[in-house]
C-alpha cells in the first residue's frame, strides 16, 4: 500500500528544523491542523523553498511516521502580498491566532478552510482609500465572527441570555440599550457584570456580521460610524477572551489603530 498522499492547505506557520529542513504547519479541511517536515527548504535553490506563511498549497506527503514529509509542492495562492500596510497584516494575523485556538491537531473542520481563504482574499483585494477607512476593520471582524461560529462558539447576538427572548433592536429608538457580558452574551436587562452597553443601531450592525456580506450602504459606503466598530472590535476581544481564555494580539494592534 502506498504511503503517499496528497493534500491541499493554507501555510499558517514556519519553522527552521535542523540544519537546512523546515517545519510547516496546515490548515486543511481534512486534517484540521496538521505539521509537516520539508527536507532542504532552507537552501536558497531547493524546490521547497517556496512553503512560507499564508501561501495555499499542493502538497505531496509521504511517510508513516507521525511527521510526514513533504516531497512535491505548488503554490495554489500566496497572500503574502497581505503585508502590504498593517491593518491588513493585522488582520490576517487575527485569523491565524484563532485559528490556533479553534481548530486542533488532526481535527477536520467543514467549511473553516474555504471560509479563512474567502476572507483573506477580501482583505488581499481591498486597497485602503484613507487613514479612516474601517473597511478592513469590518472585514476582520466579521471575519473572526465566521470562524467563531464555525468553531462553536458563535457571539449569542440573538437572545437575552437572561429571559430568553430575541433580541429585535428598535433602530430609531435611542431610549432602547441591550448589555454585553463577557461570560454569557447579551442582555435585555441590565447586569452588574456588564462591560459594554450598545444601542439599536449598534446592535443591528453587530447582528449583520453574520451574514455573508458587509454591511454597506446603497452609496458603496460602510454602515456604522467608527465608534460603533470600536464597540464591536472590544466585544469581540471580550467574547474570544472569555470563551477561549486568551487574547489575539493582532486586535490589540488594531485597537491602537482606530481608537
Amino acid at each position: 500500500m502506498s504511503n503517499e498522499n496528497r493534500l491541499r492547505g493554507l501555510c499558517i506557520k514556519t519553522s527552521p528544523l535542523g540544519e537546512n529542513d523546515r517545519l510547516i504547519t496546515i490548515l486543511s479541511e481534512e486534517q484540521g491542523i496538521s505539521r509537516f517536515a520539508v527536507p532542504g527548504a532552507r537552501r536558497p535553490k531547493s524546490s521547497l523553498s517556496s512553503a512560507s506563511p499564508l501561501t495555499y498549497l499542493d502538497l505531496q506527503i509521504f511517510g508513516r511516521k507521525d511527521l510526514k514529509t513533504v516531497r512535491q509542492l505548488k503554490i495554489i495562492k500566496s497572500y503574502c502580498g497581505l503585508g502590504k500596510n498593517i491593518e491588513c497584516l493585522a488582520t490576517a494575523q487575527a485569523i491565524t491566532e484563532l485559528t490556533f485556538l479553534l481548530v486542533g491537531n488532526n481535527d477536520a473542520q467543514n467549511n473553516y478552510l474555504s471560509t479563512v481563504l474567502i476572507h483573506l482574499d477580501r482583505v488581499y483585494e481591498y486597497k485602503i482609500t484613507s487613514e479612516n477607512d474601517l473597511k478592513i476593520l469590518s472585514i476582520c471582524l466579521q471575519s473572526l465572527i465566521h470562524l467563531l461560529t464555525i468553531g462553536g462558539l458563535s457571539l449569542p447576538v440573538h437572545f437575552c441570555f437572561i429571559t430568553g427572548k430575541r433580541i429585535q433592536p428598535p433602530i430609531g429608538n435611542w431610549e432602547w440599550n441591550c448589555y454585553f457580558v463577557p461570560e454569557d452574551g447579551f442582555s435585555l436587562l441590565k447586569d452588574n457584570r456588564t462591560v459594554i452597553k450598545i444601542n439599536a443601531s449598534e446592535m443591528a450592525l453587530l447582528q449583520r456580521l453574520l451574514f455573508k456580506e458587509l454591511p454597506i450602504k446603497s452609496n458603496g459606503e460602510l454602515l456604522g460610524p467608527k465608534e460603533a466598530w470600536v464597540k464591536i472590535l472590544s466585544i469581540v476581544q471580550y467574547w474570544i477572551f472569555s470563551q477561549l481564555g486568551k487574547e489575539l494580539s493582532s486586535l490589540k494592534i488594531l485597537e491602537d489603530i482606530y481608537r
